[in-house]
């Protein structure tokens, strides 16, 4: 599996002398995007996870320049992560950061990520100084409220975040099931909800469903690099 090229020699600087690995995976096939898609990795596991380098390879395969990078917990090998604010820092440093990347700086910024990633990086988005240079979000599982607690909504802020947004979501995810997030992006201005039958919160799906799993993020995928198509075409 590719893991990418190092984003620059010394990584991102965050806070003081902590700084957080990234990674490019660049575009390639016959009709690039010219868009740069930045994930952020979930709670449990960084950017060189089988997850976050499947979708960033398939995905620059399909065009879109894509960054993936580490939040400062993971980089010190911690399992417990950053504080809200920190975790913020780390998105708003990267997306700096990108803007100034050879090569990708004149792109269209996407940003988004699985799970946490996703959700901090709608959160940054929903920032006036930071959605000026977002044309859209990705958000691969959102956790909209812990297992169990549905009680404890995360999306008071999406509303003010103005700019497409694509929710892709296992139908049985326990942070927020299809129902939920029907309702969810429903009552959102620019939202669409792509739902994965019989997936989790990990968007895997069982093998009595009958299809690889390669199969489904394929499906996914593919989905993906249409929305962003259409975005950048003015027709999202």
């Amino acid at each position: 599996m590719d893991t990418g090229t190092v984003f620059t020699g010394s990584d991102i600087d965050i806070e003081g002398d902590r700084r957080v690995g990234a990674r490019v995976y660049p575009a390639s096939g016959p009709d690039p995007l010219r868009a740069t898609l930045v994930l952020g990795h979930g709670a449990g596991a960084g950017q060189q996870s089988g997850f976050m380098t499947s979708f960033a390879t398939s995905l620059s395969a399909r065009g879109i320049d894509v960054v993936t990078f580490n939040f400062l917990y993971m980089e010190a090998r911690r399992r417990v992560p950053d504080a809200n604010a920190l975790l913020e820092t780390t998105w708003r440093r990267v997306i700096a950061a990108v803007g100034q990347r050879p090569g990708i700086e004149n792109n269209r910024l996407f940003v988004g990520g699985k799970s946490m990633g996703g959700r901090i990086a709608s959160q940054v988005a929903a920032d006036p100084d930071v959605r000026a240079v977002v044309d859209g979000l990705v958000l691969l599982g959102y956790p909209l409220h812990p297992p169990g607690q549905p009680e404890r909504r995360r999306d008071a802020h999406l509303g003010n975040i103005a700019r497409p947004m694509l929710f892709v979501q296992g139908e049985h995810d326990t942070f927020g099931n299809a129902t939920e997030m029907r309702a969810l992006a429903a009552g959102l201005p620019a939202a669409e909800l792509y739902v994965v039958s019989g997936a989790n919160h990990s968007l895997a799906t069982p093998k009595r469903a009958g299809t690889s799993q390669e199969t489904v993020f394929a499906a996914v995928q593919d989905h993906i690099v249409d929305w962003m198509r259409q975005v950048l075409a003015g027709r999202r």
